[in-house]
């Protein structure tokens, strides 16, 4: 799969009108997923599945990989070599329809020249654009076969078979009463020492640049026995690390084994419990859920790594408000005080968003005041691009998209200088490493830094699924070189 950079302004489903049939219960179902075979069978058919987007999407594409294994599905190298193609699109980052259907033209020759040499292509496009366009989808490409919104994957099986028999587009695009959390077969396939876990999804902030309420649905939390229940599945398959997920993972309140509900913070306590799981963390968070519980369990849990991902998106309060953050810069400088007093070395992400509407160069001035004081380790900036159908996009006082650029520019090189500052403080450091995989180089080893930094070293592939200690050597802009432990022995001892 593959991970891009990269919301449904109507969640209802498109009624059958000739072109696309709308899939709203499903044939051979328990509460309404899909049966599975006892004996699944052994890969016959190939499936790529294109990721755009936040990791919650790249964890979405590998539950949709696992529903349709066991109808054969095993995975492709590229939609060359795929029977099915999924395109799982996100509709936060700009041009995120062009990409689509750009896309979508090079993926119907690959339909086509299948079709003309005997075979067949099934192409779906699911996510968030999906949801939020999916009848322009079926319009402008009638020749996609299934259309599916983020709420609806575990009915995979299902579409297939609808797709087929009715021999015309399906689309599934409204909001079911059932969970597709509760109706998802076990993983097929091993998540890798390092892997993702969905706790949480759907979003009630109802920030005013942001359609993410109306594609994920409100919040919803998983029950905390289920969650345990994956994470120890996960770590039984290998997994070392585990990141938490949700559109506003630290506002999880699930239900409690026995009764009553936990918060975050007692999920975090009980996960560290887990024996072999060595590494937690959480994203995306937001600053109004911080609670005290939470910053605490920064102090108090070994195994929650040293680094937090908080959205604060501006610096300028009149300009949070207008985007209803619902905080204030001052509450976001004392969440982060409070956290570096219970825990010193950890480090910092966020998100900033430039010119948005009103933003004056005072303002613009008082996030880059923001940035210079609290320092990031790293960052994700954006300029403001109108979504359809949020209340921002129809301000009157757009800012010019020259004046969104130069500020854009300018809060770029301050947050890279930062982050190339952060890594540079870590040569000749010795940091525990987690080796998830081979490097890019033969002989080459990876890992994640406990500040969530790529760290690559030469190495044998034996370590890898183990935490080592490693010594920094030299730092770059977006990763760390690393000593072996073996030859750093061999220096000492030489």
């Amino acid at each position: 799969m593959r991970l891009k950079r990269g919301f449904a302004l109507d969640g209802r489903a498109m009624e059958g009108n000739g072109s696309a049939v709308t899939v709203r219960a499903v044939a051979a179902t328990t509460n309404g997923a899909a049966v599975m075979p006892a004996n699944p069978p052994a890969p016959s058919r190939r499936l790529h599945v294109v990721t755009w987007g936040c990791q919650m999407n790249a964890y979405d594409s590998t539950r949709m990989a696992d529903v349709l294994a066991p109808l054969g599905f095993g995975p492709a190298r590229s939609a060359e070599d795929a029977d099915m193609v999924i395109l799982n699109t996100c509709h936060i980052r700009e041009h995120a329809t062009e990409k689509l259907f750009s896309e979508l033209g090079r993926l119907r020759r690959l339909k086509d020249a299948r079709r003309a040499a005997g075979g067949r292509m099934i192409l779906a496009v699911a996510g968030c654009v999906a949801q939020a366009e999916g009848a322009e989808i079926l319009r402008r490409a009638p020749y996609v076969d299934i259309v599916l919104g983020p709420q609806t994957y575990h009915r995979l099986p299902a579409m297939i078979a609808e797709a087929d028999r009715a021999g015309r587009a399906v689309i599934a695009t409204d909001f079911p009463p059932e969970s597709k959390f509760d109706h998802l077969p076990e993983a097929a396939q091993p998540a890798g020492v390092a892997a993702f876990l969905a706790i949480q999804e759907g979003c009630d902030k109802f920030c005013s640049f942001c359609v993410v309420p109306y594609t994920r649905g409100v919040e919803a939390s998983r029950p905390a026995a289920a969650v345990l229940a994956e994470a120890r599945a996960l770590v039984a398959g290998g997994a070392r690390e585990i990141t938490l997920l949700g559109q506003n993972v630290n506002a999880w309140h699930g239900e409690a084994p026995g009764g009553g509900e936990w918060r975050l913070a007692r999920l975090l306590y009980a996960l560290a419990e887990i024996p072999g799981l060595t590494r937690l963390r959480y994203t995306t968070s937001h600053p109004r859920d911080m609670d005290d519980d939470l910053i605490a369990a920064h102090g108090a849990l070994p195994a929650l790594m040293p680094f937090l991902h908080l959205p604060v998106q501006s610096g300028a309060d009149r300009i949070l408000a207008a985007m209803n953050r619902r905080h204030t810069a001052a509450d976001y400088r004392r969440i982060i005080e409070r956290l570096r007093g219970i825990r010193p070395d950890i480090a910092l992400s966020s998100d900033f968003i430039v010119g948005y509407p009103g933003e004056t160069a005072a303002e613009f001035a008082a996030t880059l005041a923001l940035v210079r004081e609290i320092g990031f380790a790293q960052a994700y900036s954006f300029k403001y691009s109108p979504r359809p159908g949020t209340p921002a996009a129809s301000a009157a006082d757009q800012v010019a998209e020259p004046e969104k650029e130069a500020r854009l520019a300018a809060l770029q090189d301050l947050l890279a200088a930062q982050q190339q500052a952060f890594n540079a403080g870590q040569v000749g450091r010795r940091l525990s490493v987690l080796i998830t995989g081979r490097g890019r180089h033969p002989g080459q080893i990876a890992g994640r830094s406990p500040y969530l930094q790529a760290v690559h070293l030469t190495a044998p592939e034996r370590l890898i699924g183990q935490e080592i200690d490693v010594t920094i050597a030299a730092a770059g802009p977006r990763s760390l070189a690393g000593v072996s432990p073996s030859t750093h022995e061999e220096h000492a001892a030489a």
